[in-house]
């Protein structure tokens, strides 16, 4: 079964990704400070497409109480998540510690809307961490338990 990270994530993401693309147009120390950004972010993102984000695409199917077998298949991506995880937490230091440095050097350099990016995407961060990271979790960890499949061994 093929999981879909949804819509509306999708969107925020491409609109995070164009902004990013372009503050990296930026002269000096504002340009700069958004490619090193973004060469931190680029694995980040690839990560969350590939296992973090379309277990998400379940949620509203099991709020509506709807299962089948093939949810099963979730299982390879949240397990994945889980054990990637401190690793992903890791990256989100450095990314908001690099968009820190993007602020300061957008703020010195009047860019407010940069500013503004910088803000919203380290609040992106701490929406991932704290709601769509656990929310991923939670959807493995039901359809585990609804279709009574074990637990993966530690590892």
């Amino acid at each position: 079964m093929k999981f879909t990270i949804p819509l509306p994530l999708q969107h925020e993401h491409q609109a995070l990704h164009e902004q990013l693309r372009l503050a990296g147009q930026a002269d000096g120390e504002v340009g700069e400070a958004a490619r090193a950004l973004a060469k931190l972010m680029h694995p980040h993102f690839v990560k969350e497409d590939q296992f973090a984000l379309p277990p998400l695409g379940l949620l509203a199917p099991l709020a509506r109480g709807e299962w089948s077998a093939g949810m099963a298949d979730v299982l390879t991506l949240t397990d994945q998540l889980e054990a990637e995880l401190p690793q992903m937490l890791a990256e989100h230091q450095g990314i908001v510690a690099a968009l820190g440095t993007l602020r300061d050097a957008a703020a010195r350099s009047g860019c407010s809307d940069i500013v503004a990016f910088a803000e919203a995407l380290t609040e992106h961060a701490r929406t991932e961490e704290e709601v769509m990271y656990p929310a991923a979790v939670l959807v493995g960890q039901l359809v585990r338990q609804r279709l009574g499949v074990d637990e993966p061994a530690p590892g």
